[in-house]
This record gives C-alpha cells, sequence and structure tokens, in this order.
C-alpha cells in the first residue's frame, strides 16, 4: 500500500485527520487510515475500537456541514495490526469546512495530489455554486458572520417579527443554518452598494458631489431617497388663494425607481447601482438587463418577472412594494401632469430609467400670455410657438396636441406644410 491523491496514511489521531477528511469531501474523496506510516509502514491503533467513537466524534464536532452520512468508518487488520479505516465520500453539501473557521479559505480544504491545500476564494464559491445552484439569493454566502441591526429596525416598524425561524421563512437562512445571499443582502455587513454622482450640467464633464451608501440594502434605500429628495427642489404657485407646489422629479417616481432598481438588479455582478443627477433629469443605472425571455414591450404592458423573488417578497412584507408589475406603471401615472415623460432603456448588462425634470402644463401668467399670443394668430407653425415659448421641439408638440384636445387650435394641412388654425 501506498500514498495516492485517494489514499492517506496517518499514524495517529491529530487535527490533520480532520483535515484531510474535509480534503478529500470537496475534492473527489479517497480512504484515509488511522495507525499506517507515511511510508506504509502499519503501525497498529492501540485499542482501536474504543478509539473509532473518538474519529467520529472528533469529526462529528469539527465539520460543517454535517460530514457523518458521507463517511464510513471501521476497524480493520493489516499485517496483524488494527487500524482505523475512514472511507470518505465526494459530499454533497459542499465546500465542507472548520465550525471554528467557517467558509474562509483557512477553514476550507482540498486534495491537491497526495497534499492537502487551503481552497481559495474562488475554489470555494465554484463549489457554494455546484452544491447550491446558480440562484444567487439562495446560495449560502461566503460571510456567515452577519449582523441585521439596520434591517431588525426596518422589521420594528412595521410590526413584523425577525428572529430566526422568520429569516428562515424569509430565505435569510438554509434550514442547517447557513446565512445566505439573502441574508447578505440584509444585513449590515451587505458588500453591495448605491452611488450617486450630481453634475453641473446635462452631461458628466464636472461634478457638484458624490456619494456612496453602503449597510444593509434596505438602509441604503432609505438613506439615497433622503439624498434624492434633498435635491428634489419644489416651487410654489397660487391659484386664488390656494398654494399649490411642485417637485422637480415626483416623489412616487424617485421611490419607485429607486425600490424597482434594487428589487430587480444582478446582485452576482459586484457592480454599484449608478444614479446620476443631472441639472434636467435624473438616470439610475440598475446593474443587470432584463430578467432573460422579457423585452421592454412586455414591461411596458406591467409583466413582471423578478429575478430576486425572495427580496421582492421581503420589500412586500415591508409595504415598499404595493404589487408586482407595477412599479414602472406608478412612475408613468406621477408624471401624468408633465409635458415631459419618464422612459427606460436596457442593455444586455443593464437597465436604466430616466425621470425627466418635470415641465409643467403652463403656469395660469404663462397661459395668459400664450391665450393672448393665440388671441393674435389666425394660424401658426410649430416652429413660430417654439420661439415664442423658447420650449423644445418635443416639449411645443406635446402643448400643441393639449391645445388640439381642448379645442382651441385644430390642425391645417400634413407633412412640413402643417399650420394650426385658432378657434375663437
Amino acid at each position: 500500500m501506498k500514498e495516492s491523491p485517494t489514499v492517506e496514511f496517518k499514524r495517529e489521531l491529530t487535527d490533520a485527520v480532520v483535515h484531510e477528511v474535509i480534503a478529500f469531501a470537496n475534492t473527489q474523496g479517497g480512504v484515509l487510515y488511522i495507525g499506517i506510516e507515511d511510508d506504509g509502514t502499519v503501525l497498529g491503533v492501540p485499542n482501536a475500537h474504543q478509539q473509532l467513537e473518538a474519529v467520529s466524534n472528533k469529526l462529528h464536532d469539527n465539520i460543517q456541514p454535517d460530514i457523518l452520512v458521507h463517511l464510513y468508518l471501521e476497524v480493520v487488520e493489516l499485517d496483524k495490526k488494527e487500524v482505523i479505516k475512514i472511507a470518505v465520500a465526494r459530499g454533497t453539501r459542499r465546500p465542507y469546512h472548520l465550525k471554528r473557521k467557517g467558509m474562509k479559505s483557512s477553514g476550507v480544504f482540498i486534495r491537491y495530489g497526495t497534499s492537502v491545500t487551503n481552497a481559495s476564494e474562488e475554489n470555494i464559491r465554484q463549489m457554494i455554486i455546484e452544491s447550491d445552484g446558480t440562484n444567487f439569493e439562495t446560495m449560502r454566502s461566503l460571510k456567515q458572520e452577519l449582523t441585521f441591526e439596520e434591517a431588525s429596525h426596518f422589521f420594528a416598524q412595521t410590526n413584523i417579527k425577525f428572529g430566526v425561524e422568520q429569516q428562515r421563512t424569509l430565505g435569510l437562512m438554509t434550514d442547517d443554518g447557513y446565512y445566505t445571499n439573502l441574508g447578505l443582502l440584509l444585513s449590515d455587513q451587505c458588500e453591495h452598494s448605491i452611488k450617486c454622482a450630481r453634475y453641473l450640467g446635462n452631461d458628466k464633464l464636472e461634478f457638484q458631489d458624490r456619494k456612496e451608501f453602503s449597510g444593509s440594502i434596505l438602509a441604503q434605500v432609505e438613506s439615497v431617497y433622503e439624498y434624492l429628495s434633498l435635491n428634489n427642489a419644489t416651487s410654489a404657485r397660487f391659484v386664488g388663494l390656494k398654494r399649490l407646489e411642485t417637485e422637480s422629479y415626483p416623489s412616487p417616481a424617485l421611490r419607485e425607481a429607486l425600490v424597482n432598481a434594487v428589487t430587480h438588479r444582478d446582485y452576482s455582478f459586484s457592480g454599484s447601482i449608478l444614479i446620476h443627477l443631472f441639472q434636467n433629469r435624473i438616470e439610475i443605472v440598475s446593474v443587470g438587463g432584463l430578467v432573460k425571455g422579457l423585452t421592454i414591450e412586455d414591461i411596458n404592458l406591467g409583466i413582471s418577472q423578478s429575478r430576486n423573488p425572495k427580496l421582492a417578497n421581503v420589500l412586500y412584507r415591508l409595504k415598499w412594494i404595493e404589487s408586482y408589475g407595477t412599479g414602472l406603471q406608478r412612475i408613468k401615472e406621477s408624471y401624468k401632469e408633465s409635458l415631459e415623460r419618464p422612459f427606460w432603456t436596457t442593455s444586455p448588462n443593464a437597465f436604466v430609467v430616466t425621470l425627466p425634470k418635470q415641465q409643467l402644463t403652463t403656469p395660469d401668467s404663462d397661459e395668459n400670455e400664450l391665450e393672448q399670443w393665440l388671441s393674435q394668430q389666425s394660424e401658426f407653425t410649430t416652429r413660430e410657438l417654439e420661439a415664442y415659448l423658447n420650449k423644445s421641439k418635443g416639449t411645443v408638440r406635446k402643448l400643441i396636441e393639449q391645445l388640439i384636445a381642448e379645442r382651441k387650435v385644430t390642425r391645417v394641412g400634413n407633412g412640413r406644410t402643417t399650420r394650426y388654425r385658432t378657434l375663437n
């Protein structure tokens, strides 16, 4: 007998035996003999049958997940001496690791030829994928030392219990006590962030300020919304004795766009959600394109397929989501009084929601001036109205459609010869 990638000898029971068993379970399995020298000399184990129970206890107490179901331990006789044989099958819940170390490189071992070595973080990540599948939310988190002070605060506000049982039910924790990636997202140790940048103009040439928000994804949403609200100017006008206030960006649109980005982004990418605040618009860039099989037309019709259904369920329970698939529709509805409209674009790895700064229907004073101007025109062109109002072509076209709907003007001709005739 001699050592090989699937055969290992140990003189006696030490911590090295635990490391070897973990390595076999994480690689291709193998057989470990206690009571044999590295060169194959059989020494035997005193009181082997009593030692067998000690071996079993040592492996049970020091290895996670439970590995005993993948082991077969027995006392065998070699050269008329008793040795302990441990047959190790390749585990189904890899990576197996030292309990006291967790799923860190220092606690996870693999077999490399006839040697045992620490697994790299990439090795560990690959083992998790092979064991748990590729669903990000349900995969075990590489980080297991998690706290939930921020998340507990939000659950308490909604009077929802947030104990261990609730964490299992929501999917933050597996049945055998491992935190999932969903747990990592809601934890204080969340590795993802949201970055905001404010610009002086309508391009990215000159910054006013930049901020990055970290911590629990729930705390990030609250902090980012406060930041956006601080930069959401409000204007006021009076209609008679009534004061009417108007936000540059409808608060419901900001909220829905932000929650939508957090709910549906692809967390398998490490990049941050990006929010750009220009002088004339806000762009919210979520990592990951549309869920496979969906199109822009589908989501415009309200069809929804969440990439992160368990996260969506958490936000639904916290009442941050009213119902599935309606967020973009509510963004549209919040702009119904504006001449500008929100829109979204997508690429294979990004989804961008653009919220234009509101250009509201003309205030009373402007309406009076427009009425006076119209009363002086028998007919006019789009270009003439653009010049008078000093507005963009798109804004003027929407205004003309409104005037037509109100039966104040009518369209004459078509194409380049189109004119508009005032109706008295």
